[in-house]
């Protein structure tokens, strides 16, 4: 059995009392996360350009932001730690001090920065939770936003300061605002993994709900178009 396919049985059942815990637990946002108040001007002309961020499973994250529009690609692949060229086994040992990560190409003519954090903090994943994520467990699993600017910096301390401050999530968030050191694209049977096995359980269970949460909840920024993994 492949090591996706371990995991997936294994976290089945993990994920169905996961999903109880957290729903008994109020750990969402009891309305929808508010725009960010500092964020960057709209550019005037297309473009492209990077964010990277991580927070729990990267199949799930990739599969929220290949449905975001202005998202030109949405790569899963790791980042944070300081071995060079990690794979999926040593990744997941977590030692290497790497997080399953996701790289978003955008053009900032049609998304900002800021609306991608929002769409982050809102249906890609719970920032309250440290060192996990729903069922899967482990630093490699931890909440982390990826700066490659000053301005991307001020941009998500300045969001993570206001929703804390505004008490929107009932727990603390402890997603971590870091440089970018180095993100290395994950192994390609990872790429549009959600997509491409859609009745897989563990993105029954985990993943397709964040996709159609970001339908219902930002129709503005659904795109039936999926961007391409990289």
């Amino acid at each position: 059995m492949s090591s996706s396919s371990l995991r997936v049985a294994v976290m089945l059942v993990a994920s169905l009392v996961a999903t109880a815990c957290n729903a008994k637990a109020g750990s969402a946002p009891p309305a929808p996360v508010p725009a960010p108040e500092v964020d960057a001007a709209r550019a005037s002309a297309p473009g492209k350009q990077t964010a990277v961020i991580a927070g729990g499973c990267f199949w799930g994250i990739q599969a929220v932001f290949q449905h975001v529009k202005g998202v030109i690609s949405a790569t899963s692949g790791y980042s944070g730690g300081s071995k060079k060229n990690p794979d999926y086994e040593t990744v997941s040992s977590g030692e290497t001090g790497h997080a399953e990560s996701v790289k978003i190409v955008y053009d900032p003519s049609q998304i900002t920065y800021g609306e991608l954090l929002r769409v982050f903090f809102s249906v890609a994943h719970d920032p309250t939770e440290l060192n996990r994520q729903g069922p899967d467990e482990g630093t490699q699993y931890r909440s982390l936003i990826f700066y490659a600017t000053d301005e991307q910096k001020h941009i998500a301390e300045a969001y993570i300061a206001q929703l804390d401050k505004a008490k929107v999530f009932a727990r603390p968030i402890v997603t971590q605002v870091v440089p970018l050191a180095a993100f290395y694209e994950a192994e390609a049977y990872h790429q549009n993994y959600a997509t491409l096995h859609p009745d897989n359980p563990y993105i029954v269970f985990n993943d397709a709900p964040k996709v159609e949460h970001l339908r219902a909840e930002f129709p503005d920024l659904y795109s039936t178009k999926l961007a391409r993994a990289n």
